[in-house]
């Protein structure tokens, strides 16, 4: 605490006066202070609240992240069974493929062979045709042959 000195009627006014001011100016120096920190205040609540925002949008996009992630496994996942699956269907396909292969193999060895059989029947009708046909020439050509020893 400040003291003052006395004078004829009270204390001395210089001093007083001083004291004033020293403590106008620290007043003020507080005041102003007070005024930053206000403002340091409101701007850390600012960034308080920037940060609460922020971690909002984080935990929005960990969400989003986290559901991409799901749905990356799940086409992952149903990737492989559609490759699982093409795989035993185009097996089916070509043992389908082998069997029809196989049964028109099988046709068609048939069919020369039936074609072979009608082709050998056919080369010996021609040749007991020829044959019967000789047989008639010759048995015709007898017969002009007797024509002419018998003279008319």
């Amino acid at each position: 605490m400040e003291k003052f000195n006395r004078t004829l009627r009270g204390y001395d006014p210089e001093e007083v006066n001083a004291f004033l001011d020293q403590v106008i100016n620290q007043v003020e120096k507080m005041v102003t202070e007070l005024k930053m920190k206000d403002q340091q205040i409101a701007s850390l609540q600012q960034l308080q609240q920037e940060n609460e925002s922020l971690r909002e949008r984080l935990g929005q996009y960990e969400h989003m992240e986290g559901t991409l992630n799901r749905a990356i496994m799940m086409a992952q996942k149903t990737s492989d069974q559609i490759k699982v699956s093409a795989s035993k269907e185009s097996e089916v396909i070509l043992e389908e493929a082998k069997k029809n292969a196989s049964r028109i193999v099988n046709e068609a060895l048939l069919r020369a062979e039936k074609v072979e059989q009608e082709t050998s029947q056919l080369r010996r009708n021609m040749t007991v045709f020829k044959r019967r046909l000789r047989d008639v020439i010759e048995t015709q050509l007898e017969m002009v042959n007797d024509i002419e020893r018998i003279d008319f």
